[in-house]
């Protein structure tokens, strides 16, 4: 594998949530704190930004020029061609401590994104589906700070993050209704190592994890095992996302919040969007089907 390069120095303050577009050839990602979609394409750079109005845990493609996102208050649409949004549901008023963060498109075209308790202590967080048909579905509860999310090659399995437990769980899935069935501890980290963060799962069914405060990426096993860690020059890399033609290049997101001096001097591109070739391919990912 080559090694991580610096693509964006983005200054985010709380960058996540990258959803490549294959048809497009650009990768869109989120800066939740300073609320913004960005659009990078690997040959010109950043070709788009859209300010949001709210914190916005995550956006993905979707039909006609839009894109559709997950934010404070609930699942909405952005329009491309005007930057104008629409919502769509507002799942989470009787938790008014919890916002959206990360979320993915399944292969059958339902966007499934989680909530977070933003004082980070309190296990109100919540999983939801959202159908084409603009059905909101409640899937799963209990969480503290929800987090990535994604599927194995053959739809069988669900992974999806719970970063303050510090565990990535493993669903029984089914494809065809989008339901899941009962959960495992697929991997987790002990204290001081760092906490999984946003997530993506390659063609061989390994598992590229974000450690946030970690310094790096970890590649799981289909049984849950390291298989490799990859060094990252910033203290909290947030997600990643496979990318580019033959889906080689993985693209990683990083944040900036809340970091001190020293940590900012160890890692000064905090904050800026990262991609490293790799010898495995991605899986495509599928737009929302709304």
């Amino acid at each position: 594998m080559e090694p991580v390069r610096c693509v964006q120095q983005a200054n985010a303050i709380l960058g996540e949530g990258p959803s490549w577009n294959h048809s497009e050839g650009v990768l869109y990602w989120v800066d939740i704190e300073r609320p913004a979609v960005f659009r990078f394409d690997p040959v010109r750079g950043q070709t788009g930004h859209w300010p949001m109005p709210r914190t916005v845990g995550c956006a993905a493609p979707a039909q006609s020029s839009r894109l559709v996102y997950a934010d404070r208050d609930g699942f909405g649409y952005l329009n491309l061609a005007d930057g104008t949004t629409s919502p769509i549901a507002d799942t989470e008023k009787q938790n008014s401590g919890n916002r959206f963060n990360d979320g993915k498109v399944d292969r059958k075209g339902r966007f499934w994104a989680g909530t977070l308790d933003t004082a980070y202590t309190n296990a109100t967080g919540c999983l939801y589906r959202l159908d084409p048909d603009g059905t909101v579905n409640h899937m799963a509860s209990g969480f503290t700070c929800s987090n990535g999310l994604g599927w194995s090659p053959d739809d069988r399995t669900m992974y999806f993050t719970d970063s303050t437990a510090r565990v990535i769980w493993a669903y029984e899935f089914d494809v065809q209704s989008g339901a899941l069935g009962e959960r495992r501890e697929f991997a987790s980290l002990q204290a001081g190592q760092g906490l999984p963060d946003g997530l993506t799962v390659d063609a061989e069914g390994y598992v590229w994890s974000a450690i946030w405060n970690g310094w790096r990426i970890i590649r799981f096993a289909p049984d849950g095992k390291v298989d490799r860690e990859i060094e990252m020059p910033v203290q909290r890399p947030s997600s990643c996302m496979f990318g580019d033609a033959d889906l080689q290049t993985l693209y990683i997101t990083s944040a900036c919040v809340e970091l001190g001096w020293e940590a900012l001097k160890a890692g000064p591109l905090a904050g800026a969007l990262f991609a490293m070739r790799t010898n495995v391919a991605g899986l495509p990912e599928t737009p929302f089907a709304g």
